[in-house]
């Protein structure tokens, strides 16, 4: 099962919150998970953010970091360039969905990301974000 995640499925696996057992439950699943800069980029403010908020402390937010750059170099995920035609197609998703569905941009370069990479199935916890996969033809988690 080839997948696309959003950047907040791996915040949830990193640190603990109410989604982490649907994480857990979907990786049992053993997929291929694409990984690309963009969810690096992605994590690393949303583990910040939490610090920022007081939810984790630094040393926590260090570990964390460390555990992902373990997880990246060992294989754990699929690492992939971020496709450039993401961007092409993020505008199209735009024009065509998000006045219904009210992603913001971000969110849309997730769905271009998974449409570009081929993705057979987008997980993510967000509501509109899964209802712009499920626009764009994706199997949604």
């Amino acid at each position: 099962m080839n997948v696309y995640a959003d950047s907040s499925f791996f915040v949830s696996l990193y640190v603990t919150d109410r989604h982490t057992p649907g994480v857990l439950r979907l990786l049992a699943r053993h997929p291929r998970i694409w990984f690309t800069p963009f969810h690096e980029l992605e994590i690393s403010h949303a583990i910040a953010q939490q610090v920022f908020r007081g939810q984790i402390t630094e040393d926590i937010a260090a570990l964390t970091y460390l555990r992902l750059a373990r997880h990246l170099a060992s294989g754990v995920w699929s690492l992939t360039g971020f496709p450039e035609a993401a961007f092409s197609k993020g505008v199209v998703l735009a024009r065509s969905h998000v006045a219904q569905v009210g992603t913001r941009s971000l969110d849309s370069l997730h769905v271009a990301a998974a449409l570009e990479l081929k993705a057979q199935h987008f997980w993510t916890f967000d509501e509109r974000q899964a209802k712009l996969a499920k626009a764009a033809g994706l199997k949604v988690s």
